[in-house]
């Protein structure tokens, strides 16, 4: 079973950013790894970060945002487990290229009420 869904709108990387902070600030709350999840938008969006990292970021992002999963987001505690899953896979596979740097906005932001903060 594939990620088709995600796959198409991690190509737009405009949609991604903007729907990101959407569905983002309606569920921070409900988001025990939160702070991995914008380290990983960060480092997504870091034009320093080589493309391929990006790319594999943004599917993970893609799928987050998407507004339908394999487990509805909102199912108390499960609703997330699938896009926790996704994330993780994601980090595992490039965590060497999400610098502290990009962990540390994802701290601030998360200070400042996940607010959206860029990294250059």
């Amino acid at each position: 079973m594939g990620f088709e869904p995600a796959d198409r709108l991690a190509k737009d990387r405009e949609s991604v950013r903007k729907r990101f902070w959407v569905k983002f600030k309606r569920v921070v709350t409900k988001l025990p790894f939160a702070e991995d999840l914008l380290a990983a938008y960060y480092c997504a969006f870091d034009k320093h970060t080589p493309r391929h990292v990006q790319a594999t970021l943004l599917g993970a992002l893609a799928y987050f945002i998407l507004p339908f999963d394999f487990i509805p987001d909102m199912l108390p505690v499960l609703g997330f487990t699938d896009d926790a899953a996704v994330l993780a896979t994601a980090i595992r596979l490039v965590a060497a290229h999400i610098t502290p740097e990009h962990r540390d906005a994802a701290r601030a932001a998360l200070k400042r009420g996940a607010g959206e903060a860029e990294i250059s």
